[in-house]
């Protein structure tokens, strides 16, 4: 595979299924995007580093037990070799115990120059190829997959959609969930009603401080019935900057 350009955000995944790949990055604005050469995606096939004559890179758990462990020599191996070729991208490996992904942390990998993203399979890698490499373990819910390539394009998709020039409008990412710490506010569009539905009339009277403010309140509503998590958080920013504002 061609290398893409250094100054190329690049997404470097390793994975026993290469054939996964684009998938739904391929489409719409992120499919596009690639096509123009705004990003780029190269994928590692981990079993042509594996060293028996199967091409195994599993074997069964120490101790005893359900499922196969991925080997850490031939992860281990994988992984060097990618990152011989992309040596100031970080290393992520897709696990549910890992920390949450985030949309700060999806900022974060936009701003350097890529990413390398390590799928596992069956039970999970050998722990001691995480002790051994300075890899960040990522999680993108509380719930478990079959392998990492999903959660791998998951990570792609939230990060490659904050690259310049992938989106239409910056002011639209801006203004999304979890970006100034609230969830959306609801949007609304043609018929002006629908099944007896009206659109708040506010969105409609071209008042834009209004429909500012109205935008605000709803976001604000929606994330303390929703996301009371994300509403005690944002309420102690907002404490600390009224405080900090008063002083």
């Amino acid at each position: 595979m061609t290398s893409p350009p250094q100054s190329l955000w690049t997404a470097e995944v390793l994975t026993l299924f290469p054939e996964m790949f684009p998938g739904p990055l391929g489409f719409s604005n992120l499919g596009r995007a690639l096509e123009d050469g705004i990003w780029a995606l190269r994928t590692t096939q981990i079993r042509d580093y594996a060293d028996n004559k199967h091409r195994n890179v599993d074997d069964t758990p120490a101790g005893g037990g359900p499922g196969m462990v991925m080997r850490a020599d031939i992860a281990a191996r994988a992984l060097d070799a990618v990152q011989a070729r992309a040596p100031n991208q970080p290393m992520i490996y897709l696990s549910p115990r890992g920390r949450p992904f985030t949309q700060r942390r999806a900022r974060e990998l936009a701003a350097g120059p890529g990413v390398i993203l390590l799928c596992g399979r069956f039970e999970g890698v050998d722990e001691r190829l995480l002790q051994a490499r300075p890899i960040e373990e990522l999680s993108i819910g509380d719930f478990v997959l079959a392998g990492g390539e999903l959660a791998a394009m998951v990570v792609i998709e939230a990060v490659v959609r904050l690259l310049p020039g992938v989106l239409g409008a910056a002011a639209s990412v801006e203004e999304e969930s979890f970006e100034n710490g609230l969830l959306e506010y609801p949007h609304y569009t043609r018929p002006a009603i629908w099944e007896g539905r009206p659109i708040p009339a506010v969105l409609t009277s071209g008042n834009h401080r209004k429909i500012a403010l109205w935008r605000r309140q709803m976001a604000e509503a929606v994330t303390r019935a929703r996301r009371p998590d994300l509403w005690a958080k944002w309420a102690r920013s907002k404490a600390r900057r009224k405080r900090a504002h008063d002083n």
